[in-house]
């Protein structure tokens, strides 16, 4: 069939169209009611199963009122609710810790869970790029678990599949700004996972007074501080070599004194002999009586007393090769820490290119056989850069204080550490609020972790001169 055009005057002037318009339609399939009510219910169970493993607090003290009220009259309820909630009360008395960790810890976690990140998650991962849509259904990674503490939230997230740890590293400022809190570090975790730590307190704002002297002998790890979360800084010398990087003024010599005061014991009881090599004759000097004939100072006596700890490493080693594998510290085979202060001008500045090969090699040779015999290099330097340093991944564990440049943080701890939260180019410059505070990387993990050194002061360094100086 043909009609005629709109509005046209012409005979015989025809067209293809047709009258009707064609409609397509969707088939619509009808689910069954008994599959979608199976659905529901199984999404329910599976809800309050997940409420419980999450929230066993909330939901025990939640569903133990409702309990109390339905089956007893009010008086018996209120009875017992008030003698439950004075053992309660007793318990935070008498164990304030373990009422923490196991109630009121939780209870913060699940309320700032539903206040702040459950309201905020969606539309903050939006508008930071990090959900997705699909054929007009968006996907949001799923926030698993919240922990609190005084110090920080914990989130573990689970990414969408496809997603890369990178791409949050990258937007840690936008999940700062929504979520809230003063820092956002990012922790890759196994099963597509992630750790997000919100701080919310700084733990490291107050200087650190140096920490007693500890009554045990031990060649590590030794206290020397704190860590963001609030807990003990712990630093393994024994089996390792550290490396520790910062500016003027970062608090290096804090590390290097801590691990000093926190090894004491141990060197009076013949574990421990310390080698110092203090070039710049300003750090190490303060406690000259506790190396004894193992000092160096001028470019020769540094070059010198490198060879010589190089010489007994291989003595130690031509022993022990056959018959075992690792060092064990005892009096007859100590555990030598090599203290070198200022590498970089052992290494790189020394006009005497003689010298500079000399030390050079040496440190080389101490850091790649030393650690399994009980020889351990510990080394401080302003500059980072591969051609100041260029045995610098021979270290295993690295601290990156005060950094000047964004640049030399990844020099330091390894590339994507910044990304990470290692934000060593933005500690204060302020003595009182950043010196001594930096990022520790360590061989067995990967994520850098914020820690401040407590600062021994010249008195402290002097009293301990002159309690163990007898004993070097």
């Amino acid at each position: 069939m043909f009609r005629r055009l709109p509005g046209e005057a012409m005979e015989g002037v025809v067209t293809t169209t047709p009258d009707t318009t064609i409609v397509f339609r969707p088939t619509v399939v009808k689910t069954p009611a008994i599959v979608t009510l199976a659905i529901w219910g199984y999404r329910l169970v599976a809800g309050v199963v997940r409420m419980v493993i999450r929230h066993p607090i909330a939901v025990t003290v939640t569903g133990g009122a409702a309990a109390l009220w339905t089956r007893y009259d009010w008086a018996e309820a209120a009875f017992v609710s008030g003698v439950v909630v004075a053992q309660v009360g007793l318990w935070w008395v008498l164990a304030p810790g373990a009422w923490a960790r196991w109630v009121g810890w939780p209870l913060v976690a699940w309320a700032r869970l539903t206040v702040i990140y459950k309201p905020r998650w969606r539309s903050t991962l939006a508008i930071a790029g990090l959900t997705a849509t699909i054929k007009g259904r968006s996907y949001t990674p799923r926030l698993l678990r919240v922990r609190s503490s005084e110090w920080a939230d914990v989130l573990t997230v689970r990414m969408l599949r496809g997603q890369a740890p990178a791409s949050w590293a990258d937007r840690t400022p936008n999940l700062l700004h929504g979520l809230g809190g003063l820092a956002c570090r990012v922790a890759v975790l196994k099963g597509g996972r992630l750790r997000l730590t919100i701080v919310r307190r700084d733990a490291l704002a107050c200087p650190l007074s140096a920490l007693p002297v500890p009554r045990a002998a031990t060649v590590g790890p030794v206290v020397i501080g704190r860590c963001e979360d609030g807990t003990a800084f712990r630093l393994a010398v024994h089996g390792t070599h550290v490396l520790i990087a910062g500016a003027t003024g970062a608090g290096k010599g804090s590390f290097l004194w801590g691990t000093i005061r926190g090894l004491l014991p141990g060197m009076a009881a013949g574990l421990v002999t310390l080698w110092g090599v203090d070039p710049k004759v300003m750090e190490l000097s303060f406690g000259r009586e506790l190396f004894g004939d193992r000092y160096a100072a001028t470019p020769e006596e540094c070059a010198v007393l490198l060879e010589r700890a190089v010489r007994v490493m291989q003595e130690r080693a031509a022993r022990y090769a056959g018959r075992r594998r690792s060092h064990k510290p005892s009096r007859d085979d100590p555990m030598h820490l090599v203290i070198v202060d200022e590498v970089a001008f052992l290494t790189a500045y020394q006009p005497d290119k003689g010298l500079r090969q000399r030390i050079t090699a040496a440190l080389a040779t101490l850091t790649t056989q030393g650690r399994a015999v009980g020889v351990v290099v510990m080394a401080a330097l302003q500059d980072p850069r591969k051609e100041v340093l260029n045995i610098r991944n021979l270290f295993p564990d690295k601290i990156a204080l005060r950094l000047d440049e964004p640049e030399q943080v990844d020099m330091v701890l390894g590339d994507g550490a910044r990304d990470r939260g290692a934000l060593a180019d933005e500690i204060s410059q302020v003595p009182e609020e950043g010196a001594g505070i930096g990022f520790v990387r360590l061989e067995t993990s990967p994520e850098p972790v914020r820690v401040r050194a407590a600062y021994v002061s010249d008195d402290d360094i002097r009293e301990m001169a002159r309690v163990y100086g007898g004993e070097a």
